[in-house]
């Protein structure tokens, strides 16, 4: 009779609708929401070698509210493109800040996906993702950032200048993803700085190369850096890459 109570019983567990006994059903998480970058395209024949070289930016489409207000103050830049391993891109950029040049240096590391890349800041959500949309290789590239869900396009012309053709592409990927005209400015084709002496040196993380007596640099966390870019931004006030504002106190 045991035995046959067993059976019974083993019987009935078995066929029992799944979670009975077993307290409420646990309601599974929602997905978390797809990022603006992950709708992003990357260049399907790309060819890092051939990103390599010197390039300007023509021209950024961005919610930073700091470059709204001081859009008149953008200062020429120009960045120099390596691939020091054969699939990371090591990015310096050179701009002016008070008439002196400066240079900052940034190594892009290879993410999952082909032409898609990451920028490692300090702490948490400071990364930055970045991904080549589309370029020929030869006269522009449309590049988008990524720093938590901000995003921001840029456009870089092998010369100063592109061809109104290419810039039709750029603003039409900049509405694709949200932004609008308003949020687009185009930077200065002259007054480029080539180099960069040793005092003047930043990396990734805004920290300078070497140290000069009697300057200080200051980083400073806030809100006016929604996307990611340092070496494009007015690097006084806002840093747009990997996060936080680039502070460079007066005296």
């Amino acid at each position: 009779m045991v035995a046959l109570g067993t059976l019974l019983l083993l019987g009935l567990l078995l066929t029992a609708p799944p979670g009975l006994g077993q307290g409420p059903a646990r309601r599974r998480r929602p997905p978390p929401p797809q990022s603006p970058l992950e709708k992003v395209a990357a260049q399907e024949e790309l060819g890092l070698p051939q990103l390599a070289g010197r390039w300007f930016l023509v021209g950024m489409a961005s919610c930073c509210s700091y470059l709204a207000e001081h859009s008149h103050r953008l200062e020429a830049t120009a960045v120099t493109v390596t691939v020091p391993d054969g699939q990371s891109l090591a990015i310096s950029t050179f701009r002016k800040l008070d008439g002196m040049c400066w240079e900052i240096k940034q190594r892009y590391l290879p993410a999952q996906a082909h032409g898609r890349f990451l920028l490692k800041g300090r702490g948490y959500g400071s990364k930055v993702d970045m991904v080549v949309g589309e370029t020929d290789h030869s006269s522009y590239a449309i590049l988008y950032y990524q720093k938590g869900r901000s995003i921001s396009v840029k456009l870089y012309g092998r010369t100063s200048r592109v061809s109104d053709a290419i810039v039709d592409k750029f603003e039409q990927r900049v509405r694709a993803v949200g932004l609008s005209e308003d949020m687009t400015y185009y930077f200065p084709t002259y007054g480029f700085c080539d180099s960069a002496d040793e005092f003047h040196v930043l990396d990734a993380h805004g920290e300078m190369v070497q140290h000069r007596p009697g300057l200080q640099l200051q980083l400073v966390q806030g809100e006016e850096a929604p996307d990611e870019d340092v070496h494009h931004s007015h690097l006084r006030h806002c840093r747009w890459e990997p996060g936080g504002h680039l502070h460079l106190p007066q005296g």
